[in-house]
């Protein structure tokens, strides 16, 4: 079954197992060999868990995924009693294990997944790329020299590879849409509040940050969501629940849509001209298949909403670290140099300040939502430039040299002041500046593996739906598959 295992998303092999076809531990043996030969030249997996899968692929599973092998993320998604590092030494090093599951893992294992691994993900989830220092760069199985993405880098570089057909992922930033751009799959962030994120949390970055996977079919993500969707016990608030099951989208007319599109950064900076053109590919393709499509964009200062996001970042990467820091016993040295950097800024931040920050998302989801008045969907690049290089989004030595001064003699009120923030805002959001929209906004968005670049490496376009619309953005999602099928193209690994 090794050749048949990776020719299924995880909708079929659940059939599969229905149709009993074949059994979980089949399955998962497949998975685990896929696993061994591929996962040396890609880091993807840095925890395997096979004898807790092995145990209970053996069980009698129900769940509309039951026996489908399945891999989480090293970050926010606890599974009790393994190892939780967040890619992070402080926490690697303590061998910290949480003492109960996230409720998205819950919600896994009542689906009948079968967890054999967790995978990796840059410090604290707080890059676009995943290479942390603690487990080492996660590689593109497209190109091996390039990135995944990140911070979900580690689970797309398994579902890409074939591993898995679905792997566990979050997104306060970009974390589902940038790797999904990266290696090839399709990636929906959900809307806020859409996906619980306790216990441990009534809601990540204020609900900018959430749950799901990355998938190489529509029909996983939207069934998925089904399995997720909905609050947990004490969650903060309710969302609406959808009109009807997410899957009963798939394959449902999206209708004649108005779609505004835009291929410029919102940051002013440069954006590939593969990044540009899958852009304007997908909007005469979109007009081929009836919707009405047109050049516009949103009325939002894009460096204004840059600088509120790391406003919040660095804020919350602030408390994160001492948090941890008082949880492990680690000393600064547990921390990337580029993690203390952020937190030291964040601590640098007067309340005032953070809570002004925090206000102006709503001028931002105003206007966004004015905007969605007008059109159903904004169309975007996901990624302004192709995936970088292995080490290419480092931060300059001249830079790290001058962040070390600074934090030793505590000087980061004047790094704050002096305008380097504006700098570094613009250096590693140049490539990744279209995706913080919809995470301040807290509306669903996806990223759709629609073009090829010049260099082979995939390239993805990004969708921006309003509020409640994840049932219109399967809609369209599936509309697209079947009129541009992506799931044959594959990484000749």
């Amino acid at each position: 079954m090794f050749k048949e295992y990776a020719e299924y998303d995880a909708t079929g092999l659940a059939a599969l197992v229905r149709r009993r076809e074949i059994a979980p531990p089949e399955l998962l043996d497949a998975a685990i060999a896929r696993a061994e030969a591929v996962n040396p030249r890609l880091n993807a997996i840095i925890t395997p868990m096979h004898d807790i899968a092995r145990a209970r692929a053996g069980q009698d599973l129900g769940g509309p995924f039951a026996g489908v092998p399945f891999l989480i993320k090293d970050l926010f998604q606890d599974y009790a009693g393994v190892a939780t590092a967040c890619g992070s030494r402080a926490l690697k090093d303590a061998g910290w294990r949480p003492a109960r599951h996230a409720e998205v893992v819950n919600r896994f294992l009542a689906a009948g997944l079968v967890v054999f691994g967790k995978t990796n993900t840059p410090e604290l989830g707080a890059k676009g790329i995943t290479e942390p220092e603690a487990w080492g760069a996660a590689r593109n199985p497209w190109n091996t020299d390039h990135t995944p993405g990140g911070s979900s880098g580690g689970s797309a570089a398994a579902v890409a590879a074939r591993i898995v057909p679905m792997a566990g992922a979050n997104d306060g930033g970009g974390s589902i849409r940038i790797p999904a751009a990266c290696c090839g799959l399709f990636g929906l962030k959900p809307g806020r509040g859409r996906v619980p994120t306790g216990p441990e949390h009534g809601e990540l970055l204020h609900g900018a940050a959430v749950d799901h996977v990355l998938t190489r079919s529509v029909r996983d993500s939207a069934a998925m969501l089904d399995v997720l969707a909905g609050p947990d016990v004490g969650a903060p608030f309710h969302v609406a629940p959808p009109e009807r099951p997410y899957l009963e989208e798939v394959g449902r007319a999206p209708g004649r849509l108005r779609i505004g599109f835009t291929a410029r950064s919102p940051i002013g900076t440069e954006v590939h001209p593969d990044c540009a053109g899958a852009v304007a590919d997908c909007a005469r393709l979109l007009e081929s298949l009836g919707h009405h499509v047109e050049e516009a964009v949103p009325q939002i200062d894009g460096l204004a909403l840059a600088r509120d996001f790391l406003t919040m970042w660095f804020a919350q990467l602030a408390a994160q670290v001492d948090l941890l820091r008082a949880q492990t016993g680690s000393g600064a040295g547990g921390f990337e140099l580029d993690t203390r950097a952020m937190a030291a800024l964040g601590r640098t931040l007067r309340a005032n300040e953070y809570v002004a920050a925090h206000n102006r998302w709503n001028g931002f989801a105003r206007a966004l939502g004015d905007f969605h008045q007008r059109y159903d969907l904004l169309l975007t690049p996901t990624l302004a430039l192709p995936p970088a290089r292995i080490g290419e989004v480092a931060t300059p030595a001249w830079q790290q040299a001058v962040l070390r001064v600074i934090l030793a003699l505590g000087l980061s009120r004047l790094l704050l002041a002096s305008g380097m923030v504006d700098v570094m805002a613009r250096e590693n959001l140049r490539w990744v500046p279209f995706t913080q929209l919809a995470n301040l906004t807290g509306v669903p968005a996806m990223s759709v593996p629609l073009g090829s670049g010049s260099a082979g490496l995939p390239v993805g376009v990004q969708f921006v739906a309003a509020n409640g619309g994840e049932g219109l953005l399967f809609r369209l999602a599936a509309q697209l598959e079947q009129a541009a099928p992506w799931d044959g193209r594959r990484p000749a690994l």
